[in-house]
């Protein structure tokens, strides 16, 4: 995706984070990042005039979706214009010298931690710890210099932050992907029209028998694909759901902008949050390949 030269990305996490990484795959080399502490400070980049457009984690293969960065963007007036599916593959870093038998503390983002269960089971010894992000707990363990800690994170945070990877690949899933959303104060979907094949909207039922199953209908009357249905709980309303809803499609087709406005009627609140181009990660690009070479 091209950006203005020397647009500003904020994120969430500091410089190695895979959110960079990320924010780098999809918009290249001529953008200015900018590593935010916490998701609030990240959403919150654009309204303070430290940033021009978020790229936020939304979903994880394995881990599912995160539900902050998804509850933010509902709060928020920001639009998806993108996004990225990067793979995540941690590695054991320590500081140079270091051997993984001298590590007693292993530090990391808890789903980071969590997605390494088969290593910590074959180093006993070893405590696990929680930290905000997987670079942050690069860059501590450096400035702590105590090589009896290590951390996990990308191959990135290593080189950033001078440290040396002691294990590659520690996840224990391979098939480990995050998709990260590329977030604007207004919408591009004029720019991105023909190119546009995927929508993501929110909307909330009516507290009715058979609601949620009506306002599915329209698409599948239409033969329309849903990617993806979640429902999230609604603040200040107990036992009530929103629910978000991915659509394979290209809201310049008249059969989609027909159920979309069906089901506009048919919801208490209702809003699209993005028509955007779908990514593709490495797997779907081999798994099309080898479809087109038979």
């Amino acid at each position: 995706m091209k950006l203005a030269h020397n647009a500003r990305i904020a994120f969430q996490g500091e410089r190695g984070a895979f959110s960079e990484e990320a924010a780098l795959k999809l918009t290249g080399a001529n953008t200015k990042l900018v590593p935010r502490p916490t998701f609030e400070a990240a959403f919150s980049a654009i309204s303070e005039g430290v940033a021009d457009y978020i790229l936020a984690p939304i979903e994880n293969s394995l881990a599912g979706s995160v539900h902050r960065s998804f509850d933010l963007l509902v709060e928020s007036d920001l639009h998806i214009i993108g996004e990225v599916i990067i793979p995540i593959a941690h590695n054991l870093i320590a500081l140079p010298g270091a051997r993984v038998n001298d590590l007693a503390v292993v530090e990391s983002h808890p789903v980071a931690l969590a997605q390494c269960e088969q290593f910590f089971i074959a180093h006993p010894a070893i405590k696990r710890v929680a930290a905000e992000d997987t670079a942050g707990s690069v860059r501590d363990m450096m400035k702590l210099g105590d090589p009896k800690r290590g951390a996990i994170a990308s191959r990135r945070a290593a080189e950033i932050y001078g440290a040396t990877i002691l294990a590659e690949h520690l996840e224990d899933d391979r098939e480990n992907y995050t998709r990260f959303l590329l977030l604007a104060p207004k919408s591009y979907e004029a720019a991105t029209a023909e190119v546009a094949d995927k929508i993501s909207l929110v909307f909330e039922c009516q507290h009715v028998p058979g609601a949620l199953y009506h306002a599915l209908a329209p698409f599948a009357r239409r033969n329309i694909n849903m990617m993806k249905i979640e429902s999230r709980p609604m603040r200040g309303k107990p036992w009530q759901y929103r629910f978000h809803l991915d659509l394979q499609a290209s809201a310049r087709e008249p059969e989609v902008a027909a159920a979309v406005a069906e089901l506009e009627k048919l919801s208490a609140q209702f809003r699209i949050l993005g028509s955007y181009k779908a990514a593709e990660t490495a797997h779907d690009k081999s798994i099309s390949d080898t479809e087109r070479s038979r």
